[in-house]
């Protein structure tokens, strides 16, 4: 079976790049190997790793899902260094490659072509390299993409009804956000557990969905979500206003104000429905 390793990071469920990984599967077997650099957020004053690690994670998790409903079930993926051209060299010595595939944005906005990323890598090894430009700015992503926002309440039965009215299917994607705490190891593992209690309710509802651990400041982890991923509307999901601290700071409000999406927000009406799940 031919082995093709693909490299992207913001672009990796761009049409074109979906596009032409079925055609390479149209012509012949292939076994897809998904690498996407880490990306360091901008907002916040500590860099956790546990969140840098779970938003290139997810990017992961997403395409692999995508190209199983495109027919592609021989599909992985790792988490690579933040320097893309160590990332791929990486990738190539673990994986060995038929070809190689990079991703970028256009040359106008692409840090990656700056970097002459694409003639470094076929310098560097004899395996082919194909460059894919996705535009999406121009294209958009062929599916919507909502962030789910939650902590306490990630399992709620208000806060997944919600997501399922906006549809379900290769055509909407979802992508859960949870803070953890306080940034401690107990903190993070409590989030961990909530994160994956969500996910497996929502893809029990036949949700194509994704998730990671947020920086302890809600507000910060929305803000690094906008900047990792390409978000059509977004979701937060709080317990009642009297006993919410994402109320009291008001961190509705302040999301709308400075994101250009949509921004809903749910109340889990008890905490017991979110434990009950």
């Amino acid at each position: 079976m031919k082995t093709v390793l693909v490299v992207a990071n913001e672009t990796l469920g761009g049409r074109p790049l979906l596009e032409r990984i079925k055609e390479k599967a149209a012509d012949e077997e292939i076994r897809v190997v998904v690498c996407v650099p880490r990306t360091n957020p901008r907002q916040g004053n500590i860099i956790y790793d546990d969140a840098v690690f779970d938003a290139a994670q997810v990017r992961i998790d997403l395409a692999r899902k995508l190209l199983r409903e495109q027919g592609i079930s021989e599909a992985t993926g790792e988490v690579g260094d933040p320097d893309p051209y160590t990332a791929t060299l990486d990738a190539i010595a673990e994986f060995h490659p038929d070809e190689v595939v990079i991703s970028t944005h256009p040359a106008a906005s692409s840090g990656w072509l700056r970097r002459d990323l694409i003639e470094r890598i076929e310098e560097s090894t004899t395996v082919p390299v194909e460059h894919v430009v996705v535009d999406l700015d121009e294209e958009g992503l062929p599916f919507d993409v909502t962030l789910a926002v939650a902590n306490r309440t990630a399992a709620s039965d208000t806060f997944l009804a919600a997501l399922k009215k906006r549809g379900s299917g290769d055509s909407h994607v979802f992508i859960f956000v949870i803070p953890q705490e306080d940034g401690h190891g107990v903190a993070a593992r409590q989030a961990r557990a909530r994160l994956t209690q969500a996910i497996d309710r929502a893809r029990a509802a036949d949700l194509i969905c994704a998730g990671m651990i947020g920086d302890p400041d809600p507000y910060t982890a929305v803000m690094n979500a906008v900047q990792f991923f390409r978000v059509s509307d977004i979701v937060i999901s709080t317990l009642p206003a009297t006993r919410s601290g994402w109320m009291r700071a008001d961190l509705i409000e302040r999301v709308r104000k400075a994101t250009n999406v949509p921004v809903e927000h749910v109340e889990a009406s008890d905490t017991a429905e979110t434990t009950a799940a």
